[in-house]
């Protein structure tokens, strides 16, 4: 602070004894930092909304055995087991009305050094995979995704827990984005 000769204090400036120098400006002032990726100005780019009916179609698949069995149960041996068959039935439904919102919230945006996927509604996942780091990038299907048009792409990194994966692909788009990421990965290889 400098003190003028009227008494005057002028803040934001900081005396030292042979110079002046500005003090930084207060946080306040300044803009907000972004906490997340999704308060930085990226293009992210959705799944394909096929991915929605597979994943419902591998929900009541997985979830039709238990309720079958619990049904047959109460109807031969007890009347107990109604309850394991409606808690499986609402455990089912719940996920059901999940998945569609699931599906809306993976996206994944493409720099000039790295891969950003994002997931989960409740629980928010930002991965960031630098194109250096990729080993190899591999794309797959199951039935169900074949019968829809769609794939997987998978990422294999240095680190064995950083693989990642981003399901909902178009299959155009995953043999594109596969392409793109291998090239990227051995360009940014080359460059160490």
């Amino acid at each position: 602070m400098i003190r003028r000769n009227d008494g005057t204090v002028e803040p934001g400036i900081c005396e030292t004894r042979d110079m002046v120098s500005p003090v930084a400006p207060r946080p306040q002032d300044q803009a907000p930092l972004p906490t997340t990726p999704d308060d930085l100005p990226i293009p992210w780019r959705p799944v394909s909304s096929k991915l929605i009916p597979v994943r419902c179609l591998s929900t009541l698949i997985t979830c039709a055995p238990p309720i079958v069995a619990g049904v047959i149960l109460a109807l031969v041996v007890s009347p107990w087991w109604w309850w394991l068959a409606g808690g499986f039935a609402v455990i089912c439904a719940l996920t059901l009305l999940l998945i569609p919102r699931q599906v809306r919230a993976i996206g994944y945006a493409e720099r000039e050094e790295d891969l950003l996927i994002r997931k989960g509604v409740m629980w928010r996942q930002w991965l960031v995979v630098p194109y250096g780091r990729m080993q190899y990038v591999d794309v797959s299907a199951g039935p169900l995704q074949r019968s829809r048009g769609i794939a997987t792409v998978q990422l294999h990194t240095a680190a064995a827990q950083a693989d990642a994966s981003l399901p909902g692909l178009v299959k155009a788009e995953a043999d594109r984005l596969r392409d793109r990421l291998a090239q990227a990965g051995h360009a940014q290889m080359a460059g160490l």
